[in-house]
C-alpha cells in the first residue's frame, strides 16, 4: 500500500458530518492531518520491500513469502523519519484552543506522550485510521493502535527502555487515567491502546462531565472571594501549585465555605463531589481535563476508601472538609491539615440579594432571619422556597413564608431522639407576671444576637466554648414552662424538639452519654430549640461516691458539663425543683426563669383565656373558681377541657356546674381535699 492508495485526506468535524471543524476540534483535526502524513510515510516505508504488500488477504494469514520476509535480517527497521515526532512542536491551532497542548502542560506530558495519545485517539475521530492501523498491525481485525505501532510512529525502537516506560502502569499516561493498555495476554508490543471516551470528548470541546460522575457533582453555592485569614492563606498556597488540604470544621459548612472562598480568589473552577469512593479515579481525570479543583464537602463514614486515591497524587488540588479530626490511618500521604474558620452567618444583605425586590419593605427582614445560621447555597435555596410558598398560597412574600423555608433548610436527624413540635402559639397565649415575661423576651433576644455578641464582638469565653444559649425554666408543674418554650421557639421562627428521656437514658454504662452526644451533635447543626423537659433526670446533682452506680452517674454529669460548654445551639431545661439541678449546670446557664404559682388574679386570667373559644351560657363567671381553687395554668386548662366534654356530651353549652366539676376533678387527681359546695 502506498501513500497514493491511502484514504484521501478530509476534514473531520466534531459535530455535524460534512461541516468544517470549528472551535476546539479544529486544533485536534490539525494534529490528525499531521499524523496522517506520518502514517502514510510508515505505510510506504513498510510496503516497499514487503512481497506481501499487494496480497488481498494480507493480515488474515501468513504466507511463505511473508515468513521469509520476517526472517530477513536486512529488512528496514523502525521508521526513521518519524523519530522527529518525539520532539516536534505542536501544530498551530486552526481556529480554536489546542486542548491537547493545554492538557500536556497541566499534566506534565512530554511530546512523546502527546503523540501516543493522538495516535491512540485517532480512530475515535477519523474512521480512516481504522483501516490504516489494521494494515500496519498486519491484522485487519486490530483497528486500534498498539504499543508497537505507537513506538514506530513516534520514532522509538521496540527495545527503547525509556519509551516503553512511558506506557507502563506507573507512566504518566496510565497513572493519570488518560490511556488504557488492553489485551494483557498479548506480548507488550501487541497490546492495544485505548483512550477514555471522556478524554476524546474533552479534546473536541465537550465539557459535559463523565456520566458516572454527573449524579454526584453539585453546583457550588455562591461564595465571595476572601483574601484574608485562612481563605486568603489557602489561596496563596494554591497560587503556588496544586495542594491537598483537610479542613476540620467546627460546624457543617465551615470547611466548604472556606474552600470555595479560596478557590474563588484564585479563579479556579470547582468540582464539588459528594459521591462514593468508586469514582475517585474518574473524578481526578475530570479535574485534570478541566483544570478544576476537587472539593469534598463531607468525608464518608470510612474516609480511607476515598482519601487513598485522592491524596496519592499531587497534580490536582483536593480540598476536603469534615468535623472529625484528621486520622493518619486514613491515608499514607498526609494532606495539609487546617482548622476551618467559623462560617459567617448570612447577613441581611445576603438575604436581601437572594430574595430580590419582592421582600423590600414588607417585613422586618433583619429580625426574621437573625435566628438562622444559614449561609451560601442554603440562603438561596431558602429564598427560592419562600417565593414558591408565597406563590402557592397566592399571597405576597412575608416573614412566615421565609421562616418556614428556612426551617426546611435546617431539617435534621433530631426526630430519632426528640419529639418535634411546630409552634402554633404566640405571646398572647402566655398568662404570666411581668418578670418572667421580660426574662423570656430577653432569652429570645440573646438567641437572635449570639453571633453578633459572642462572635463579632468577641465576647465568647474562649477555651473551646460554644456560642449556644442555655436557659432553665423552674417552677411547679403546670405553671407554663413547656408552653413558654414553645412561645420562644415561635418567636424565633424555629421548631421545638422535646428530648425523649426514654431514648436517652440507658442502663448500660456509657450508652447515655453516646445518646446525648448524638442529640447535641444534631442540635449543633440544626436551627432549632432543644427542650429537656423534666431535666432533673439528666442534670441532677452529683452525689458522694459510695458505689459504682454513683461513680458512673457522676461521670454522666461531668460529660454533660463539658458538652454544654461547647454547645452552639439553643437549649432549654425545665424542672419542678430548681434545687435538684447541680450548681455547676446553673453556673453555665445564660438565663434562669422562675415561674411562680399563679395568684387569684392570674388564675382568673387563665380561666378567661381557656374559655376564650368555648361556647358557654350567658352570665358564666369563673371569678369564684379562681378564688377558691388554687390551680396552676395546666390544671385550669384540664378543668376547662373536662367541662367542655361534659357539655358536648349533652349537646349544650358549658355551664357553671361543668366548670365546677372540672375544677373538683383536678383537685381529686392531685389528692387534695375538695372545697365544700357553696352557691356557684
Amino acid at each position: 500500500m502506498s501513500q497514493d492508495t491511502a484514504a484521501p485526506d478530509r476534514t473531520v468535524d466534531a459535530g455535524t458530518t460534512g461541516e468544517p471543524a470549528a472551535g476546539h476540534a479544529a486544533a485536534l483535526v490539525a494534529r490528525l492531518r499531521r499524523l496522517r502524513s506520518r502514517v502514510a510515510d510508515l505505510v510506504d516505508h513498510r510496503a516497499g520491500p514487503d512481497p506481501t504488500a499487494g496480497e488481498p488477504l494480507r493480515g488474515l494469514y501468513l504466507s511463505e513469502d511473508a515468513v521469509r520476509y520476517l526472517l530477513n535480517t536486512d529488512r528496514p527497521g523502525p521508521h526513521a523519519p518519524a523519530a522527529a515526532a518525539r520532539d516536534e512542536a505542536p501544530p498551530a491551532a486552526a481556529g480554536g484552543e489546542d486542548r491537547l497542548a493545554a492538557l500536556a502542560a497541566r499534566c506534565g506530558l512530554s511530546a512523546f506522550d502527546s503523540g501516543v495519545l493522538l495516535l491512540a485517539l485517532a480512530p475515535e475521530v477519523d474512521r480512516d485510521f481504522e483501516g490504516l492501523y489494521g494494515y500496519l498491525n498486519d491484522d485487519v481485525s486490530r483497528r486500534r493502535a498498539t504499543v508497537g505501532l505507537a513506538l514506530d510512529l513516534c520514532g522509538a525502537l521496540p527495545h527503547d527502555v525509556a519509551a516503553r516506560a512511558r506506557l507502563h502502569p506507573s507512566g504518566p499516561l496510565r497513572s493519570l487515567g488518560l490511556l488504557a493498555v488492553e489485551d494483557a495476554d498479548n506480548p507488550f508490543l501487541g497490546r492495544g491502546l485505548r483512550v477514555p471516551e471522556r478524554l476524546v470528548a474533552h479534546l473536541l470541546g465537550d465539557d459535559t462531565p463523565d456520566a458516572a460522575l454527573a449524579p454526584h457533582l453539585r453546583t457550588p453555592p455562591p461564595a465571595a472571594a476572601d483574601h484574608e485569614g485562612v481563605p486568603g492563606r489557602l489561596a496563596a498556597l494554591l497560587d503556588r501549585g496544586p495542594a491537598v488540604v483537610h479542613l476540620r470544621e467546627h460546624r457543617e459548612g465551615d470547611g466548604l465555605g472556606c474552600a470555595l472562598a479560596a478557590l474563588r480568589a484564585t479563579a479556579t473552577p470547582v468540582l464539588l463531589y459528594d459521591g462514593p469512593a468508586d469514582h475517585a479515579d474518574a473524578l481526578l481525570r475530570e479535574a485534570r481535563l478541566s483544570g478544576a479543583a476537587v472539593v469534598v464537602p463531607a468525608l464518608p463514614e470510612k474516609p480511607a476508601e476515598l482519601l487513598a486515591p485522592l491524596t496519592g497524587q499531587r497534580d490536582v488540588t483536593v480540598l476536603m472538609a469534615d468535623r472529625r479530626p484528621y486520622d493518619p490511618q486514613w491515608c499514607r500521604h498526609d494532606p495539609l491539615v487546617v482548622d476551618a474558620p467559623r462560617r459567617a452567618t448570612a447577613g441581611v444583605l445576603d438575604w436581601s440579594a437572594a430574595l430580590g425586590p419582592e421582600a423590600a419593605g414588607r417585613f422586618d427582614l433583619a429580625a426574621t432571619v437573625a435566628p438562622y445560621r444559614l449561609g451560601g447555597e442554603r440562603v438561596h435555596r431558602a429564598a427560592r422556597a419562600a417565593r414558591d410558598l408565597a406563590r402557592f398560597e397566592g399571597a405576597p412574600l412575608g416573614a412566615a413564608h421565609l421562616r418556614r423555608a428556612a426551617r426546611q433548610q435546617s431539617a435534621s436527624g433530631l426526630e430519632q431522639h426528640a419529639r418535634r413540635i411546630r409552634p402554633d402559639v404566640d405571646w398572647g397565649d402566655l398568662v404570666l407576671p411581668e418578670r418572667p415575661l421580660t426574662d423570656l423576651r430577653e432569652l429570645a433576644t440573646r438567641a437572635r444576637n449570639r453571633e453578633l455578641v459572642l462572635g463579632d464582638w468577641r465576647l465568647s469565653a474562649g477555651g473551646g466554648r460554644g456560642r449556644g444559649v442555655l436557659g432553665m425554666f423552674a417552677g411547679e408543674s403546670g405553671t407554663g414552662k413547656t408552653l413558654s418554650a414553645e412561645v420562644v421557639a415561635a418567636e424565633l421562627g424555629l421548631d421545638l424538639y422535646v428530648v425523649q428521656l426514654s431514648s436517652v437514658v440507658d442502663k448500660y454504662v456509657g450508652e447515655t452519654e453516646k445518646n446525648l452526644e448524638r442529640i447535641f451533635t444534631e442540635a449543633d447543626r440544626t436551627d432549632a430549640v432543644l427542650l429537656f423537659d423534666e431535666a432533673d433526670a439528666v442534670f441532677g446533682k452529683r452525689s458522694e461516691v459510695k458505689d459504682s452506680h454513683d461513680r458512673y452517674a457522676n461521670l454522666e454529669s461531668a460529660y454533660l458539663l463539658q458538652r454544654l460548654e461547647s454547645f452552639d445551639g439553643i437549649a432549654l431545661l425545665t424542672t419542678n425543683l430548681r434545687s435538684n439541678i447541680d450548681d455547676a449546670f446553673t453556673r453555665r446557664l445564660d438565663m434562669v426563669v422562675d415561674f411562680p404559682f399563679p395568684d387569684p388574679a392570674q388564675r382568673l386570667a387563665l380561666w378567661h383565656h381557656g374559655l376564650k373559644h368555648v361556647p358557654r351560657v350567658d352570665g358564666l363567671s369563673p371569678d369564684a373558681l379562681a378564688d377558691t381553687f388554687e390551680l396552676a395554668g395546666g390544671s385550669i386548662r384540664s378543668a376547662v377541657v373536662t367541662a367542655a366534654y361534659l357539655a358536648a356530651g349533652r349537646g349544650e353549652q358549658v355551664t357553671q356546674a361543668d366548670l365546677l366539676e372540672g375544677a373538683r376533678r383536678e383537685y381529686r387527681k392531685a389528692g387534695r381535699l375538695v372545697p365544700g359546695e357553696g352557691n356557684w
